[in-house]
Order: C-alpha cells, then structure tokens, then sequence
C-alpha cells in the first residue's frame, strides 16, 4: 500500500481529529510558555513589575518563548504520544531546558549594553526554566492520567468488554516494573494486577505503579485464596532454575497455575513485548545462567563474509543461520539436503533479513561433484558444519550411513573448504564423543580426528565444538514428551536414573560463535553444561506444566536404556583435562591428537566398511582406532553394555 492509499484508507474524521490534537498541543505549550516568563517577571520583582520594565518583558518574550519552543521541537518532545509518556520521556524535556537556558545565557553573556531590552536577568532565565518546561511536562503527566481515568471507566461494548482475570505478579524488580507499566497501559489486556509477591523485606508493603507488595511467596497459598486469584506471573529476570522450581512447587500445592514473562535479554532486545505473558515451559526450569557474549568479535568473524551453515534446515543449523544473519555477513549459504526444512529457515530468514543475500542450496555434503560446485562459485569464508546423523538408536541400525554422513562427508567437506582457501572451519561435535558406546559418538569422535589431521594439511583452521543435548531440538526429549501427553500418555523415561547435559538451542549456538572467534586451529572446544538434569524430571515437569499429575494423570513406564546410550553423559570436565580460554563457559580439551598417516588410513578403511555392509566389522574397527570407545559388537555385547550402565547383572 502506497503512502496516499493509507492516507485514504484512514477516515477523514480521525485525520482531522489528529490535526486538531496536534494544534491544541502547540497552544497550550505556547500558553504555558508565556505565562511561565511573565510570571518569572511577577516573581522577580514581587508582583509589582515597575513600569520601565514592561519594554524589556514584551522584548525579550518574543525570542526566549521562540528558543524554548524551538528547544522543544528538536529535543523530539512533539513525536511522543501524550498518554504513553513516562519517566524516559522527560529526558527530552530536561535536554530542552538547558539547551534553551544555556541559548538565552550566552545572549545575556554577549550582547553589548546598547542591547539591554534583550538580556534577560540571570533569575529570570532560571525560574522561567523551571517554571517552562516544568509546566509542559505537566500538562503530559496530566494529559495522562486523565487518559487512565477515562480508559478504566469507560464502558465497553459486550464484544469489545474483556473479562479480566485476577494475577498476582511474583517479583517486583526490574523486570516487574517493565511488566506493571506496560499492562497497565494497555486497556485490551485481561488481566487485572491484585499485587505484587515479593521475597525482599525491603519490599514489603511498598507499591510499584499504585500496586503494592503483598506479602512473600511463602503468602501465596493465602493470597490467592483470599483474593480468588486465576494464576500467578513470575516477572523476575533470569530466575534461577531453584527460584522457579520453588515457586512451582508452592503454586502446585495450592494449586494455581503459573506463568511467566520472556526472558528479560529477549524483551530488551526487541523481539517480544513483555506483555506477551506465555505458560511456563521445561525450558525455565533449567534456570542457567544468561551467557554473556563479546559481540564485537561475532561481529569481527562474520560480518561482511560469506559463511555456510551445513544441516541449516535442522535444529542447529537453523539456529545458527539466524544468529549468524544478525551479524550481516555478504553472503549466507544455507546448504541442506531436506528440501521442505530448506524452505522453511529460507523463507524465515528473508522475512527478517530482506536486505541480507541468502542463497538456498540443495545439497548432500557427501556428493563431492555438488560441494565442489557450490564451493567454486560462492567460496565462502567461514563454514559452520552442523549436518549430522544425531540420533543415538538410529545409527545402531544404521551403523553404515554414520560412518559416511558423520566422518566422510566430514572430510569431504573439510578438504573442499582447505583447497578453496576457506578462512575457518567448525565442526558441531558432541559430548556423545567422549568414550563412545555407541556408532553415532564414536563417528563424532572420529570426525574431531579428521579436521584435527586436517589443520595440519591446510592452511585453514579447523576446529571442533563439543556440546550436550539441546532442549527442543527434533527427536529431542521434551518434543517427545509432549507428543506421547498430547495423546494421553504414557510417557516413556528409558531409566530412572538418568540423567543428560542441556542447553537451550539459542545458547548452545552462541556458544559455538563465541568459541568460533577464538579458533587458532586444531582445537576442540568444550562448553561448560552446568549441572545434569535427571531426564525422570524432566518428564515429571513436562507433565505437570500440561496441568496433569505425574503418575495419576499421565503414567510414567520405564522402557530400558536402548542400544548405545549411556545413563550418565560425560564431557571431559574433569579440570586436569582442560585449558581456560577468555570466556567462563568455553574450554578447550586437552584430547590427544592422531597423525594424519594414521587418520588418512583410517578414513580409507571406514570408506571400505561402510560400504562393504560388515556391521560387525565397523564396530570392531572404531573399536580398535578409539581405545577409549566401548561400543557392542555382538547382541551379548549390547546386553552386556547396558547391564552395566543399568548396574543389572546380565544372565546369559
């Protein structure tokens, strides 16, 4: 729609409605601004102004109310919205007043005597200030609160009325002031602020916006009792998983349901409005601490270059395409062999970053004739290697397609991006990779091998970043979860005992970017997890968080550990296996090299057994070249392999 047809398309009486608004503005300020220099004078002189003054005042009115309105005007005051202006607003108004003072001050300062009618006196300039721009900030404080007042009493037609619930908003904060205000200001929202909970004495029986603390959480069972309360929000930035976990288990002794904010970096940010109050999700039960990013080296290492993102329609790879378009490289190529996942982040991407070329590419990173293309004409710089086989029981069945996928295709891709003169390579590894028991960490394993031979081949640097789980990427837990709850259960948890590393998929992505700026070449980075979250849980919250009861609403059946999994993940955090680096979550492993003879022999033996169809004899083989792997070569291996993560005693 062209400027002139949304003109059109606004009806004339709202058109002139505004013109008037905007015109009444400027009267009363220019009202306010005379009556605030004559009264300056009354003042100055008693309210007894001596005649030979009168010249001066009608002098000196014309151009100081023209340097303050003028003032005004560039300070921006004129494009806010009078019911909406708060306390980051009146910035403007106090950047107008000493610019204006500061102005009128130096005409005082250098005119020459003969000028005398126009050098305003020093006390003048000062209460006229005050009392000026003072008046019309008040006039928008007023210009507000009427707004309020005629908002909350104004009746509303039977479609247009909203039925609002009464919450209590747990956390009064930065994060709390940031929610009060803005719903506060919104009339359409359905909610209808009782109170506020908060923990610190300090706060008690203060109130935020004309809304007071109420008590403690420990009050909430008799507050929302008392005052018949729908549901609870939590509004504390970057709650810890402890502070969640205990509100949660206050809220469901109640019961009550609870909800929450965004997290705050994503509201100051931009990409929701706090208002945008959701359910609380697994997610926030992590509770880890916000990771801190030196944004100036992301935007070193992309900006302006062209960077491929391999696997770029998955979870990661996905995630990563969107990060890395925030930092506006020249050119993204996003290399994916499943069409319809392409098309989607492609689509996505285009919507948010219009400007920004993104060049879709179906490809397989195993088809050496395609890479070699697609290397040729676009010649990226960066390539951020994220297409995988993941999931852990599927490659025991297809032990072959993990060996091409995971290890060759690796290398393929690495000595295209070697030969083609590519500044930086990052392999996505896995925690799977530390003594792997099954074909997929084991293939990871041997990938981190591959581009450690092939930093020492090129002048590239090649480097691998080794994570746990991710929470919401596909054939992930909690999708899991809430599928099997969505069809009325049971939900299935392997062993109880388990437990699993997890990031969330933005941080584990930033943490890959982060630890990409860093690369030297040949190192495998490793990201702090935090603490192990037991996957029983897990399960239990996910429910939970549906408005069911573990084990009454939704059953919970323990199904075994199946081929290859571990009960406990391992991630080489023992600090003697480890070197710092310049950030507190990223590591580097202190993990022994292959020489690139022995890495090349063993990438010609894989090439032979992946093809071959020996199931035994690939296990066999990433047995032999991994000392450290335990992976089953024969069904009493696998039994055995789980009887002891079990801690069962295998019978044969």
């Amino acid at each position: 729609m062209t400027n002139d047809e949304q003109l059109e398309a606004i009806p004339a009486g709202v058109i002139w409605g505004r013109f008037l608004s905007r015109n009444v503005q400027f009267a009363l300020d220019l009202t306010v601004l005379l009556g605030a220099f004559v009264l300056s004078y009354l003042i100055r002189f008693d309210f007894a102004i001596p005649r030979n003054f009168y010249h001066s005042l009608l002098t000196q009115i014309s151009y100081v109310v023209l340097v303050q309105f003028a003032s005004l005007a560039l300070a921006g005051v004129y494009t806010f919205i009078w019911r909406y202006v708060g306390l980051a607003e009146v910035r403007a108004f106090i950047y107008a007043s000493a610019w204006s003072a500061l102005l009128i001050l130096i005409v005082r300062l250098t005119l020459p005597e003969r000028f005398g009618p126009w050098q305003v006196p020093l006390s003048i300039i000062m209460v006229d200030t005050v009392i000026a721009f003072g008046g019309v900030l008040g006039l928008r404080v007023l210009r507000r609160t009427l707004y309020e007042k005629y908002e909350s009493r104004r009746p509303r037609s039977e479609a247009g009325r909203v039925q609002r619930k009464p919450v209590l908003l747990v956390g009064a904060g930065r994060a709390g002031v940031l929610a009060i205000k803005e719903i506060l200001s919104r009339p359409d929202t359905d909610l209808n602020i009782v109170g506020f909970v908060d923990d610190d004495p300090v706060k008690q029986g203060s109130a935020i916006s004309r809304v007071k603390v109420l008590g403690t959480t420990r009050d909430l069972p008799r507050l929302v009792r008392e005052l018949e309360i729908d549901h609870v929000v939590i509004t504390i930035a970057q709650a810890s998983r402890e502070q969640i976990l205990r509100i949660v288990k206050f809220c469901e002794e109640i019961p009550v349901k609870v909800r929450i904010i965004p997290g705050l970096y994503e509201i100051l940010e931009g990409r929701v409005k706090i208002s945008r109050i959701r359910d609380l999700q697994v997610e926030d039960l992590l509770g880890r601490e916000p990771v801190h990013l030196e944004e100036e080296s992301i935007r070193d290492f992309l900006h302006g270059k062209a960077v491929m993102v391999t696997g770029a329609g998955g979870s990661i790879g996905s995630e990563i395409a969107r990060q890395v378009a925030w930092f506006k490289p020249s050119r993204l190529l996003l290399v994916e062999r499943a069409e319809f996942a392409l098309f989607n982040i492609d689509h996505q991407l285009k919507e948010l970053w219009p400007s920004l070329s993104i060049v879709p590419l179906v490809a397989d990173i195993g088809d050496e004739a395609r890479m070699r293309t697609i290397f040729k004409q676009f010649r990226p710089e960066v390539v951020l290697h994220a297409a995988a086989h993941k999931h852990v029981p599927m490659m025991e069945t297809n032990p072959m397609e993990a060996a091409k996928n995971n290890v060759l295709a690796t290398n393929l891709l690495g000595e295209l991006a070697g030969k083609f003169g590519v500044d930086v390579f990052v392999l996505i590894s896995t925690d799977k990779a530390v003594r792997p028991t099954s074909v997929m960490g084991a293939s990871k394993r041997v990938a981190e091998l591959v581009v450690q031979s092939l930093e020492q081949q090129f002048d590239t640097r090649f480097v691998a970043v080794r994570f746990g789980n991710v929470i919401g990427s596909a054939g992930s837990v909690i999708p899991i979860f809430q599928e099997q709850i969505r069809k009325g259960g049971p939900v299935t948890v392997t062993h109880p005992d388990m437990t699993r590393y997890f990031l969330t998929i933005p941080e584990a992505v930033q943490l890959v970017l982060q630890a990409s700026t860093m690369a030297r070449g040949g190192e495998i980075y490793i990201l702090d997890m935090g603490e192990p979250v037991s996957i029983l849980e897990m399960a239990k919250h996910t429910i939970t968080l549906s408005g069911l009861k573990p084990f009454e609403d939704i059953n919970i059946v323990f199904t075994g550990i199946r081929p290859g999994e571990k009960l406990f993940e391992e991630l080489e955090m023992d600090e003697s296996l480890l070197a710092k680096t310049g950030h507190p979550k990223i590591f580097i492993g202190k993990i022994g090299t292959y020489s690139k003879e022995s890495v090349s022999t063993a990438l010609q033996r894989l090439s032979i057994l992946s093809q071959n169809g020996h199931e035994q004899e690939l296990r066999k083989f990433f047995n032999e070249l991994l000392p450290e792997a335990r992976l089953a070569v024969t069904d009493n291996d696998a039994k055995a392999v789980r009887g002891i993560a079990t801690g069962a005693t295998v019978r044969e």
